[in-house]
């Protein structure tokens, strides 16, 4: 469908961030996805972007004062979150955030907020340090326990002219995020099962071997498929990541531990998502106590790690989905078409680590999805969150015409 929010009332609550005039780009792209958005500025959010502006552009009322005479009478906070079918607030300021998670309601957006029976979504914007302070990462918990869609803010340039976590996410997979929550459950039924992030093997009681994966891709991919209406687990090595809302989560640490987690409920899942970045070899032997400091060289010896998708492959029962990640750093997609092939995906999704701002540790990601038929989609740079959907997208696709040939199948 080219307008997925066709006929459906989107109210969109700019707030006193410094990113408050984004909230139009927000506005215009949640139009293209044929939302009627309706918007409502905090008083602080007026002294960024004007009450014209928005009007010109959505073509409806925008509201401010939330005692304004209507011109007939309706308490409007309470008509307006009747007809809308989510309600986000784009950009949330820290003190935007507070007051939703607290349930204020002083200002108009946080009454209808209240009000509002459809889905929350918040894209906050704010200085690095005040995202990372503990009262707003607190609130933003809060938010989350009750299902409220967080989008996360990037790493940019900030107002202060620092460069930090805290600047808005791109207006697109804003409202791509909307869109998808939106969406039909198209894996409503459907088992998922996601692994994610890195994997630690010891050296000795205080060191081990890791990588940079730092599980957002994997919890994104996670969090996508539930919103979609899935049941899933997600295995996850150790990661800061906060936990995929509406998901079963199985902490891990090693590759053993997680070969063996993941499995076990391999048989059970319709779908897999292998998007941890699992060690390939660990120590042979974990010495005892800590290995003490010295001039003298150390030699570890490795051995190779169980592989898991490969085992995975090899067990994958008619019916079962499997996508890997290909994370290279030379011959991208020469090489995921070779793990495609020998680790019988049905589609891996090849992306470029070594490419600066995407991959590993980012808020971004760019690639191909090579399918099994033979299909190549390319991915242009963009939110991890976004990046998920459009995964999601070609798998929802490849399943039903899987299903559609082994239906032609039984009917020969």
């Amino acid at each position: 469908m080219s307008e997925p929010l066709a006929g459906k009332t989107i109210v969109l609550g700019i707030t006193g961030s410094i990113a408050a005039y984004k909230g139009a780009e927000v506005a215009r792209r949640l139009m293209d996805l044929g939302a009627d958005v309706h918007a409502t500025l905090t008083r602080a959010g007026t002294e960024s972007i004007t009450p014209r502006t928005l009007r010109t552009l959505t073509g409806n009322p925008v509201t401010v004062d939330m005692f304004e005479d209507p011109g007939e009478w309706e308490v409007k906070h309470v008509s307006l979150a009747e007809r809308a079918v989510a309600v986000v607030v784009a950009p949330a300021s820290a003190d935007a955030i507070a007051k939703l998670a607290l349930g204020l309601a002083d200002e108009f957006v946080y009454a209808l907020a209240l009000a509002a029976t459809g889905p929350l979504v918040v894209a906050p914007a704010m200085n690095d340090k005040m995202l990372s302070h503990p009262a707003t990462q607190e609130n933003l918990e809060r938010l989350r326990a009750r299902g409220a869609l967080i989008v996360e803010p990037e790493v940019g340039r900030l107002a202060s002219g620092a460069v930090g976590k805290g600047r808005l996410a791109d207006p697109e997979a804003i409202a791509a995020a909307v869109a998808e929550l939106l969406a039909p459950g198209d894996l409503a039924g459907v088992r998922v099962l996601v692994t994610a992030g890195p994997t630690q093997e010891p050296l000795d009681a205080v060191r081990f071997l890791s990588n940079r994966s730092s599980g957002k891709m994997g919890y994104a991919m996670a969090a996508a498929a539930a919103r979609r209406g899935a049941a899933v687990t997600v295995v996850a090595g150790p990661t800061a990541v906060p936990e995929p809302a509406g998901c079963k989560l199985v902490r891990v640490e090693t590759a053993r531990d997680m070969h063996r987690h993941a499995l076990r409920r391999f048989p059970r899942c319709d779908v897999l998502i292998a998007a941890a970045a699992v060690a390939d070899y660990t120590p042979a032997r974990v010495r005892e106590g800590k290995l003490k400091s010295g001039d003298e060289s150390v030699t570890v010896t490795l051995r190779p790690t169980k592989d898991i998708l490969a085992d995975c492959g090899e067990r994958k029962k008619e019916g079962q989905f499997l996508v890997g990640f290909a994370a290279e750093t030379d011959d991208l997609l020469a090489n995921a078409r070779r793990k495609l092939a020998a680790k019988h995906l049905d589609l891996v999704v090849a992306n470029d680590v070594s490419r600066p701002g995407v991959g590993f540790d980012s808020d971004r990601n760019a690639g191909y999805l090579l399918l099994a038929d033979g299909r190549e989609i390319a991915l242009p740079e963009m939110a991890k969150s976004a990046f998920a959907e459009r995964v999601l997208d070609a798998v929802v696709e490849a399943r039903k015409g899987k299903g559609k040939r082994r239906r032609k199948r039984q009917t020969l």
